[in-house]
């Protein structure tokens, strides 16, 4: 499981307990048409029809789930954090300026 920030700080960490790199949520040059995500978040499995920034309600479920998906513990391996744009390669910024080094 990801790291738990301390008491009113906030820590957009993608840490895992696979990948320990101390790491954004957000991708390299933002979410395409979204921008960086500087408050809290929540990960969703699949995926949302609609804009970027729809609002979505988050509740209670009415009924207890038994299904064995939902029963299911996850484990989060991975957290990708390449850029979104192009051919991302990179995880992080100084990853990337490692393999460029000093550019003009």
């Amino acid at each position: 499981a990801a790291a738990v920030p301390e008491a009113g700080k906030f820590n957009p960490n993608a840490t895992t307990a696979n990948d320990l790199t101390v790491k954004a949520i957000t991708p390299l040059g933002g979410f395409p048409h979204y921008g960086e995500v500087n408050e809290d978040y929540v990960m969703i499995k699949g995926g949302i029809v609609g804009p970027k920034k729809r609002v979505i309600t988050l509740r209670k479920t009415l009924l207890p789930q038994t299904s064995r998906s939902a029963l299911e513990e996850i484990e989060l391996k991975f957290i990708d954090t390449s850029s979104k744009f192009g051919h991302g390669r990179f995880q992080t910024k100084k990853e990337k300026d490692a393999f460029f080094g000093v550019v003009k």
